[in-house]
C-alpha cells in the first residue's frame, strides 16, 4: 500500500489561512490503512481546525467528504457538490490522489495534506516500512522475493557493498541489510546458488526516468 504521514498542523493552517469553507477529503483505502488520511483523521483535523477559527475569532466551516477512493474518478463524482460549495479542498489522499483532486476539480485550490512516503506494509501496529519504490522492472524472482531496489540502501543489484556489519546496515544500525535479507531468504529456500547469477544493470528508462509512466490496456478500453 501507498504509505503517508500528516502534514504537520501548523504547516496545514497555514495553508489554510485566508479561507472559511474548508473541504477536507479523506481517502478510504491507503491512508485510512496507514492512519494518515482516512475519515477518523479527516474529523478530528476539522474539529481542530474549526476550534482554532473560534480561538482567533474567525468563522471557520469545515466539511469532511470520504471518497472510497481518490484516484478513480467514479469515486470523486460522488463528493463533487460538497467540494463545489467549499472555498478550498485539503486533499488526505496520497500524490495521486491529490493531484487527481486537483485534475477533476480545476476551479478549485487542492491542498496536501499529507505527505506521501513509499509503497510498503504494516510490520506492526503504528509502524511501516518501505518495500517497494515502483521501479517499473521487478527482478524479485532473482533474489528471494527481497527487493534490493528498495531494501538495500544503496540498491546494489550484485551483493552487499563491504560495509554491513552483523547483518545491519551501515547507513544506519537499525537498517536490515538488504543483500543478508536476501542470503538468509535463498538460504532457506535452498537457492544460495542464485547469488552466482549475475543481474544486469537496471534500464531505468522503466522507471522514473522515462518521465510519467503509464499502463494501458487496450482490451478493457471502451473506445479501443
Amino acid at each position: 500500500m501507498i504509505v503517508a504521514e500528516q502534514k504537520p498542523l501548523e504547516e496545514i493552517m497555514k495553508s489554510l489561512e485566508g479561507f472559511e469553507r474548508i473541504a477536507i477529503a479523506a481517502c478510504g483505502t491507503c491512508v485510512t490503512v496507514c492512519m494518515a488520511g482516512g475519515e477518523k483523521e479527516a474529523l478530528k483535523l476539522a474539529s481542530i481546525l474549526e476550534l482554532k477559527g473560534k480561538e482567533k475569532n474567525v468563522p471557520v466551516k469545515v466539511k469532511v467528504v470520504t471518497p472510497k477512493r481518490q484516484c478513480d474518478v467514479e469515486f470523486l463524482d460522488d463528493v463533487a457538490e460538497d467540494i463545489q460549495d467549499s472555498d478550498v479542498v485539503l486533499s488526505m489522499g496520497c500524490g495521486a490522489g491529490i493531484q487527481f483532486m486537483a485534475e477533476r476539480f480545476r476551479g478549485k485550490l487542492v491542498l496536501p495534506g499529507v505527505n506521501t512516503k513509499f509503497i510498503g506494509v504494516a510490520r506492526d501496529v503504528g509502524v511501516w516500512t518501505e518495500m517497494c519504490q515502483g521501479c517499473g522492472e521487478c527482478i524479485l524472482e532473482k533474489t528471494g522475493g527481497v527487493c534490493p531496489v528498495a531494501r538495500c540502501s544503496k540498491s546494489n543489484f550484485n551483493g552487499p557493498c563491504g560495509g554491513s556489519s552483523g547483518g545491519k546496515c551501515e547507513i544506519d544500525p537499525s537498517i536490515d541489510c538488504g543483500w543478508q535479507l536476501i542470503y538468509n531468504r535463498l538460504k532457506e529456500l535452498g537457492r544460495l546458488e542464485k547469488l552466482y547469477e549475475i543481474i544486469e544493470p537496471k534500464d531505468w528508462r522503466s522507471s522514473r526516468d522515462g518521465g510519467p509512466r503509464r499502463v494501458e490496456k487496450k482490451e478493457v478500453r471502451i473506445d479501443a
